[in-house]
């Protein structure tokens, strides 16, 4: 039988979540202030993954309509009840969202489920009694608490709370972070699976009981031991059509976010046991190759590079806000992506703080990402270019000044990481190129560092002496990215074309 090897995602799927659907799973993950939102992974073995579908086109809040860096869609869970998907999406600030659709690869209709500010982290869970309830936990930053998990009865339909929520576990002593909880049903038991002790430094626990508001025993079931795996993170189990169980999880491995595992599962006495137990104490490590659970079924891959050739963006586009049609097309230049030099209305035009900056999650460590584009420049400051979106962040593209075209590199940092936060920026490069097509590069190295190129053929390559490091976003990874503006906000009809990225 054929092995895999973990990761089985090398890519920033933050919070993942997984259930089956006859021989089909789907897998969905958090991406806060990136739009389309709540990506829908399908996959027919667990282990080789498509991007099918987002829950979430765009939220109806105004202030999304800018980026706001820690905010927007934290970690959801999916479930399939009565024929419906349905994403349970904690908004931190604004309250519990359901994305429902009969398809995954279908159109969500969106709920608030109820207002409120700092839950997170929800799971529902329709009982044999056709009542209905959801887990969730509390947000440090929003409501002073990390370490309670609370159940609330909501209605069937998941449009309203039925209740008073109350608190089923506590763990300030023994699970001092609490977060992540997904609950299930098993037999007689109420199994929550969740994350305890932090993202970094952590391992994953579970709460059993008979009763669906406890008392509940808590166990850990599986750590990091001796092990490479931090963490090991919040995830979700699934069960295989022979009856074996497995668990998706996730590990922070800082600068590129958080990577996902998948574990064999099992029970014994009743309670989950995770993972290997690899050094003799009766907790469960996560493994680093294992029996794959289908074989045969390798036939997907998550797009990175695109030619244009389609109407629609490809689904390994993200925007740093809401999408705005205005910002870009497809069609006025078929084969092309065309960025237009938009100003920023609410302040400074800083990549950080722009709302046109397109973004893609690198799915792997080291990789070379190739642009060709052409900036029609029309006033002082457009600019058209390819960069990595982080708290140290850096960029290069075409500028125009005066009628002529520049090469520009630029780096930039955050000086306030969450929400509105400030960031500064400055030109470290400049160099007059010609008016024609240009080929940038961005390239990761294995040491977390990365470095731009440029080429008037596409064939010879200048090298910018800067060594930018890669570091992490607000709650996600560092992330490639598109970007044309008005640099110095002026107002024009400036815009630059994008004939392909290819990323190798």
């Amino acid at each position: 039988m054929k092995n895999y090897t973990n990761p089985i995602l090398y890519a920033d799927y933050s919070d993942p979540d997984v259930i089956r659907v006859g021989e089909d799973y789907y897998m969905i993950a958090s991406s806060f202030t990136y739009f389309p939102g709540v990506p829908i992974l399908h996959s027919r073995d667990l282990v080789h993954w498509e991007i099918i579908n987002y829950c979430v086109k765009k939220l109806p809040y105004e202030k999304y309509n800018q980026p706001s860096h820690g905010s927007g869609t934290w970690a959801p869970s999916l479930r399939y009840h009565e024929g419906i998907f349905y994403a349970f999406i904690p908004l931190v600030d604004e309250g519990i969202l359901v994305a429902r659709s009969a398809s995954a690869y279908g159109e969500f209709q969106l709920n608030l489920l109820c207002e409120s500010v700092g839950w997170i982290d929800p799971c529902p869970i329709w009982d044999d009694d056709g009542k209905a309830y959801m887990v969730f936990a509390y947000a440090e930053s929003r409501c002073g608490m990390k370490h309670k998990l609370v159940m609330v009865e909501i209605s069937p339909d998941c449009t309203k709370l039925l209740g008073e929520p109350k608190v089923i576990f506590d763990g300030e002593l023994v699970a001092p972070v609490t977060e992540g909880p997904k609950i299930y049903k098993k037999e007689d038991w109420y199994y929550i699976l969740m994350p305890s002790g932090g993202v970094e430094r952590g391992w994953q626990s579970c709460l059993r009981s008979k009763s669906i508001y406890g008392p509940y025993e808590y166990k850990i079931v599986m750590h990091q031991g001796n092990t490479k795996i931090n963490g090991p993170h919040q995830g979700g189990w699934v069960t295989t059509p022979d009856g074996k169980d497995w668990f998706i999880h996730f590990q922070d491995v800082g600068e590129l976010g958080r990577i996902t595992h998948l574990q064999p599962m099992c029970f014994i006495n009743d309670w989950p046991f995770i993972g290997q137990d690899q050094d003799g104490d009766g907790i469960g490590e996560p493994v680093e190759m294992w029996k794959i659970p289908v074989e045969g079924q390798e036939t997907f891959c998550i797009a990175q590079s695109d030619d244009f050739s389609s109407e629609q963006l490809g689904l390994q586009w993200q925007w740093q806000a809401n999408p705005n049609p205005n910002h870009y097309t497809l069609t006025e230049n078929p084969g092309h992506l065309r960025l237009y030099c938009k100003k920023n209305e609410q302040r400074e035009n800083l990549l950080w703080y722009s709302p046109t900056v397109l973004t893609q999650i690198p799915q792997k460590n080291t990789l070379t990402m190739t642009v060709k584009l052409k900036l029609f420049g029309k006033a002082n400051g457009d600019f058209g270019g390819i960069g990595m979106v982080g708290h140290d962040y850096g960029y290069i593209g075409v500028y125009y000044e005066n009628g002529q075209t520049q090469i520009r590199t630029y780096m930039g940092k955050v000086t306030a990481e969450k929400y509105l936060g400030e960031a500064w920026e400055a030109c470290i490069y400049k160099k007059e190129v010609p008016d024609s097509d240009i080929w940038l590069r961005l390239c990761i190295e294995e040491n977390k560092t990365y470095k731009f190129f440029y080429s008037a053929d596409g064939k010879d390559f200048q090298e910018i002496e800067a060594v930018f490091d890669l570091n992490k976003a607000t709650w996600t990874g560092a992330k490639l990215c598109l970007w044309a503006c008005a640099r110095e906000n002026q107002e024009t009809d400036g815009f630059c074309d994008y004939a392909f990225v290819e990323i190798i």
